[in-house]
C-alpha cells in the first residue's frame, strides 16, 4: 500500500535527520566541528492519474553548513595575528632590557663620563684615573650584554623558524592525506564531513605560520598555495619547505621542482619573525656597533694627543671594537698611564682630559651626538614595540570576530538543535501512526473480505 509506504519513508528520513541532530547536538562543543543537516526531496509518484499524490520522502543527502568566505576570512585573521604575536615577545625582551640600570649603555656613558670629570678635579690621583677604568670596563660589558641578547635573540628566532618549517611540512602533509580520503570517500558516496572538518583545522593550524590561498577542487579535494601562488598541497601531493639559518633563504620544493620563498610573500609567524631580524635586530646591531665604534674611535684618538703622568705618548683605552660589535678595554693600561694631559704640558696638566670629557657632546655617529644614540634606540624600539602591540590587538579583535562570523554558520546552536529534535521526533511520531492507521484499514479490509 502506497500508504504505508509513504509512511515508511517518512519514519526512516525522520531516523536520519534524528541521527543527524544528535551528532550535531553531541559535538556542540567539538573545536572546529561542523554542523550537518539532512536535504529531503519528495519522491514523485511513478503512477498515472489525478489520484496519486506521490510515493514518500526521501533523503538525497546530507547537507554541511560550510561557508568557504568564512574560512577564508578567518585564516586570513589567524596569518595576521600570528605575523604580530611572533614578534612581541622579543620586543617585550628588548624593551626590559635596555631599560634595565644594569644593562643601560647611557647609564654607562654617563658614569664614564662623570668618572672623567671626576678625575679633572685632581687630575694626578690614582684612585680617580683607577674609578675611569673601572667604568671603562663597565660601559664595555654593557655593550657586550646588549650585543649578547641580539645574538641570542637571533639563534633563538632562527630556531623558531626552523620549528616552523617542520610544523608546516607536517601539516602540508596531512592536508595532502586529508585529500586524498575525502576524494575517494566522495567517489564511493561516504560521509566526509569529519575529515572535512579534520583538513580545515589543519589549515587553520597552518595559516597562523603562513599566509595562505586555498581553492576547493571539485573532487573535494584543497589546493594550498603560498601567498604567491607557489604550491604546498596539490591533491594528495604536498611540497616542503626548509630555511638555511645561516643565510635566511626559504626554499619551497613540490613535485621536484624548488623555489626560493621572499620575505614580503610570507606572513603568519614565518613573515613576523623575518621582519623582526630585518626591521629591529639587524639594524640595533648596526647602531650598536657604530655607537660603540666611535665612542672606542673618538676615546683613542684623543689619549693618543695627550701624555701620561710620565710624559709618555698616551695609550689605547679600548681595544678596536669587533666585527660582532664587542669591546674591550686594554688590560694592561695602568691608571697613571692614561694621557690626561697635553703633550708637552707640565706636570698636573688636564687639558687633555677637558677634551675626553666633551667627546660626549661633540662626536656624532650617523648625525647624532654620541650621548644620544642609544636614547634614541631605545625610542625607536618603543615605537616598534606599541606599534605591533596595537597591531596584535587589532589582530586579535578581527580573528575573534571571523570566528563568530564563522560560528553563525557552521557552529552548533544547542537552541536550535533541541528544536529540530522535537520537530524530526514529532515528524517520526506522526509517520508511525500513519502506519498504524494503515494498518487498521488493512486489517477492516480483511475483516470484510
Amino acid at each position: 500500500m502506497s500508504l504505508i509506504n509513504n509512511a515508511l519513508s517518512g519514519a526512516i528520513a525522520a531516523q536520519a535527520a534524528l541521527s543527524t541532530n544528535s551528532q550535531n547536538i553531541a559535538n556542540a562543543m567539538t573545536p572546529g566541528y561542523t554542523r550537518q543537516g539532512v536535504l529531503l526531496n519528495s519522491v514523485l509518484s511513478g503512477a498515472r492519474g489525478q489520484g496519486s499524490a506521490g510515493a514518500g520522502v526521501q533523503v538525497s543527502g546530507l547537507l554541511r553548513f560550510a561557508d568557504g568566505y568564512k574560512s577564508q576570512q578567518m585564516w586570513q585573521a589567524a596569518s595576521n595575528l600570528g605575523h604580530y604575536s611572533a614578534a612581541q615577545p622579543y620586543l617585550n625582551q628588548l624593551e626590559q632590557v635596555m631599560a634595565d640600570d644594569t644593562a643601560n649603555i647611557n647609564q654607562g656613558m654617563d658614569a664614564f663620563f662623570a668618572a672623567l670629570n671626576a678625575a679633572s678635579v685632581e687630575p694626578d690621583s690614582v684612585p680617580l684615573r683607577s674609578q675611569v677604568l673601572t667604568t671603562a670596563e663597565s660601559l664595555a660589558r654593557r655593550f657586550n650584554s646588549m650585543q649578547q641578547l641580539l645574538s641570542t635573540q637571533t639563534r633563538a628566532v632562527n630556531e623558531q623558524q626552523s620549528a616552523a618549517a617542520k610544523q608546516i611540512n607536517g601539516y602540508a602533509a596531512d592536508i595532502a592525506l586529508l585529500n586524498k580520503q575525502i576524494a575517494a570517500g566522495r567517489a564511493t558516496g561516504i560521509n566526509v564531513s569529519g575529515l572535512q572538518d579534520a583538513r580545515e583545522q589543519r589549515i587553520d593550524a597552518l595559516s597562523s605560520l603562513v599566509g595562505l590561498q586555498v581553492v576547493e577542487q571539485p573532487d573535494g579535494s584543497a589546493s594550498v598555495s603560498m601567498k604567491n601562488g607557489q604550491p604546498l598541497v596539490i591533491g594528495s601531493e604536498a611540497g616542503s619547505v626548509d630555511i638555511n639559518t645561516a643565510t635566511g633563504v626559504m626554499m619551497l620544493q613540490f613535485a621536484g621542482s624548488s623555489f626560493e620563498v621572499k620575505e614580503a610573500e610570507l606572513a603568519g609567524q614565518l613573515g613576523g619573525l623575518r621582519e623582526f631580524m630585518r626591521s629591529v635586530v639587524a639594524p640595533m646591531q648596526t647602531q650598536l656597533r657604530d655607537l660603540a665604534d666611535g665612542l672606542v674611535t673618538a676615546v683613542n684618538n684623543q689619549l693618543a694627543a695627550g701624555q701620561d703622568m710620565a710624559g709618555n705618548p698616551g695609550a689605547a683605552l679600548f681595544a678596536p671594537v669587533g666585527a660582532d660589535g664587542r669591546v674591550s678595554i686594554n688590560s694592561a693600561l695602568k691608571p697613571q698611564e692614561l694621557a690626561f694631559a697635553k703633550t708637552g704640558g707640565a706636570a698636573g696638566n688636564s687639558e687633555n682630559l677637558g677634551k675626553l670629557i666633551a667627546l660626549r657632546d661633540s662626536v656624532n655617529v650617523g648625525g647624532t651626538k654620541l650621548g644620544d644614540v642609544f636614547t634614541q634606540l631605545v625610542g625607536k624600539l618603543g615605537v616598534q614595540s606599541q606599534q605591533n602591540i596595537a597591531g596584535q590587538k587589532t589582530a586579535q579583535t578581527v580573528r575573534d570576530q571571523s570566528e563568530e562570523n564563522w560560528k553563525s554558520t557552521s557552529g552548533v546552536n544547542s537552541d536550535e538543535e533541541a528544536i529540530s529534535l522535537m520537530q524530526y521526533k514529532q515528524m517520526y511520531e506522526a509517520n508511525m501512526k500513519v502506519v498504524a492507521v494503515a494498518n487498521q484499514l488493512f486489517d477492516s479490509l480483511l475483516a470484510m473480505a
